[in-house]
Parts: C-alpha cells; sequence; structure tokens
C-alpha cells in the first residue's frame, strides 16, 4: 500500500489505528495539537471491556503490557444513596472481564509500541479542506499545510475533520460532571476512603450524583453529576476555587458528610465538565478519501465505553485497511457501515445509563440495572 495514512488525534483511537496499522506494515503519521505527550493530565480510570477495548489491544499486540497496568481489585462498584445507605456492594471478582487501569498508563503504552517519529506533536489543525479524488489539505495553526491521501479524523468532540463529512454538531445534554480530587485519602480522608471502597462509588438521587473511583497512590477521582442548564454553569467562576466548591457544594446540602466531602475536601480545583452528545443516529455518506473514529464520529454521554469504542474503532479501522490495501474505498465503507450500527446501539444504551444514574428513580434503577439477570451470549 503506497497511500500514506494521515491521523489527527493522539488520543487512544488514534494511536490504536496507528499501532494496528503499525502491526500490518503500513506507515501513519498522527497529528496532535498537544505540545508534548506530557502536556497534559490523562483522566482516570477506565475500565476495558472484553468485547471490544481487549479485542483492540488484542489486535494491536498489547495485550501483555496491558495486563502489566491493571489496577488489581479496582473493579469493584458499590451504589449508595444520598444517606450513605450501602445499596449494593459488589467486590472486583477477578475474572478481568472489565478491569481497571489509568488511562495515561494505557496510553503511555500505546505510545511505547509506536516506531518513533510517528506523531508530530504541536500540530493543530486549522482547516481541512477537500482537493477531489480523495485527497485533503490540511491547514495548521502555524500556516503549514499537509495534503492526505488517507485522512482519519480521531480528534474528539469537536473534531475539525468532521464537517467534510457531516454537519452535526454535538449538543449539550443537560447534565453537568464536575471533577476533583483527594490525595493521601487513607490518612488525611479515611471515613471518605472507607465508604468508596476499592472500586467505583455511585451515590445518587434524582437529577444528582456523586461518583467516585478509586485510584493508585492513594488516589479518589471524583466526578459530581448534576442535571443543570447550560445557563447555571456559566454562573460559576470555576477560577474561584472557594466560591465554586460552596456552590456545588450547596447542591447537596443534607447528604452524608463523608459522601460531601469528596466535593469539600479536595485540594484541587473543580473541573467543569458539560456533556455534550452527537445524534444517537448520527452517520453520514461516505465521503472519498475520509472517515472518522472515536467521539469524532460518535460522541455520546459518559457510559463507560467512550474510550472502549475509540480502541475498537481505530482496530477494525486498521485491520479494514490492511486487509484491503488495494481498494482503501471499500475498506473505508465496510469499517463505517459496522462502526454506525455499533455507535448507534451504544450511544443509545448511553442515554438509557444516564437515565439509570440521574432520573426520578435513582439510585433504584441502577442498582436493578445492574442485578438484573445478563443475557446469555450464543
Amino acid at each position: 500500500m503506497t497511500t500514506p495514512v494521515t491521523i489527527i488525534g493522539a488520543g487512544l483511537g488514534g494511536l490504536t489505528l496507528a499501532r494496528v496499522l503499525h502491526v500490518h506494515g503500513i506507515a501513519a503519521t498522527i497529528y496532535e495539537s498537544e505540545p508534548s505527550k506530557e502536556a497534559r493530565t490523562q483522566g482516570g480510570q477506565l475500565d476495558i471491556h472484553e468485547n471490544n477495548g481487549q479485542l483492540a489491544l488484542a489486535a494491536a499486540g498489547l495485550t501483555d503490557q496491558f495486563r502489566a497496568i491493571i489496577h488489581e481489585g479496582g473493579a469493584a462498584s458499590r451504589i449508595l444513596d444520598q444517606h450513605g445507605t450501602v445499596l449494593l456492594d459488589e467486590p472486583d471478582d477477578g475474572t478481568g472481564g472489565r478491569p481497571e487501569v489509568l488511562r495515561g498508563d494505557l496510553r503511555q503504552i500505546l505510545l511505547d509500541s509506536l516506531p518513533d517519529g510517528t506523531i508530530e506533536w504541536g500540530r493543530k489543525v486549522s482547516s481541512a479542506v477537500s482537493l477531489g479524488d480523495g485527497r485533503h489539505e490540511l491547514t495548521f495553526d502555524d500556516g503549514t499545510t499537509v495534503t492526505t491521501g488517507l485522512l482519519v479524523g480521531a480528534d474528539g468532540a469537536w473534531s475539525k475533520i468532521r464537517p467534510l463529512l457531516s454537519d452535526a454538531a454535538p449538543e449539550y445534554v443537560g447534565t453537568v460532571f464536575i471533577e476533583t480530587y483527594l490525595h493521601d485519602v487513607d490518612e488525611r480522608h479515611p471515613a471518605t476512603a472507607d465508604i468508596v471502597g476499592s472500586g467505583a462509588l455511585y451515590a445518587l438521587a434524582p437529577g444528582k450524583g456523586i461518583t467516585a473511583h478509586r485510584e493508585s497512590g492513594g488516589v479518589i477521582h471524583t466526578y459530581v453529576q448534576l442535571n443543570r442548564p447550560a445557563e447555571w454553569i456559566a454562573s460559576i467562576d470555576f477560577t474561584d476555587t472557594a466560591t465554586s466548591i460552596a456552590r456545588v457544594a450547596a447542591e447537596f446540602d443534607g447528604w452524608a458528610p463523608e459522601l460531601t466531602a469528596l466535593i469539600t475536601a479536595g485540594e484541587t480545583a473543580l473541573i467543569s465538565r458539560p456533556i455534550h452528545a452527537l445524534p444517537s443516529d448520527h452517520q453520514w455518506d461516505h465521503v472519498p478519501g475520509v472517515t472518522l473514529l472515536g467521539d469524532a464520529a460518535h460522541l455520546m454521554a459518559p457510559s463507560g465505553e467512550g474510550a472502549n469504542l475509540a480502541m475498537y474503532d481505530g482496530a477494525e479501522l486498521g485491520k479494514a485497511i490492511a486487509a484491503h490495501p488495494d481498494n482503501l474505498e471499500e475498506a473505508l465503507a465496510d469499517y463505517e457501515a459496522a462502526m454506525f450500527s455499533r455507535s448507534q446501539s451504544e450511544a443509545a444504551d448511553a442515554d438509557v445509563i444516564l437515565g439509570l444514574c440521574l432520573g426520578d428513580r435513582a439510585p433504584f434503577s441502577l442498582v436493578e440495572f445492574f442485578t438484573a439477570p445478563q443475557p446469555a451470549h450464543s
């Protein structure tokens, strides 16, 4: 195959694509807007699923490296009401079906698996235009340009490549996640550490929730969840740490103090993350020479599937290209047809899960979801 593969974005999906292509002897270049791999922290823990994320890592030849970074015991889950009453407590069963890893660790094994020079850092795309015949011209913020033969947008929610294919834009879903951390929790916050446990905590009520995850090194990573209009978010100055903590904590007046301490005892500024989504049935008519993966293609509400789907997209696209090296349009069409089907199903599920967590019957609706008999797989 002589057509160079150009990938925009060095997130998990773009990196997985580049790695699977490399396994098959196909070169790729990734352009990433961040100035270096150390430019920012890479988020918290991810549960990597047997049916997509783990398959992607196997296709990338990285199963052993993945197993080496698993947070043992981190797949435990517990659901509480606002008073701290435990409604469900599921330990990590150790089967490895949904093991937990830090996003940064996972990204690092993908970075380490690529040849030197695969990623060009500090290359932020400002525009992308079609030149015809499946070729596209990218313009970067520094004014330089690149012409592509095969272009893959792996550049997330606000993709600069998506407009080549679709007029769809992410819309606010009415829920905001507010991120914060506690450190040295066993020494400094023992009551809160005890209520969170060894894995994931879901403390929920209609329209609001506090979810937290135990991470290695005595860290608890928290996402406060609130159904609020965009105007409410805009009314809070998150650069004023004390005031913003007080505003958010006030939404949980009367909750168990070991739960509200996840908000009030944090040493870091709160980070507001309004949740946006593309239409759940998002798809496009095939355009020669360009496609999308991950959030660029199917941004949805958080459900534990986003990273898994992005990596699976990357692996499946890489395998399709390797299977049709002399007919890339057939490769893209095959990939897109399967990706549209799975992403639409997952987007519908994500909407359901958000409702289970924050709807009128929370937290009992989520308990029922966790304890419902699972359908048998043929």
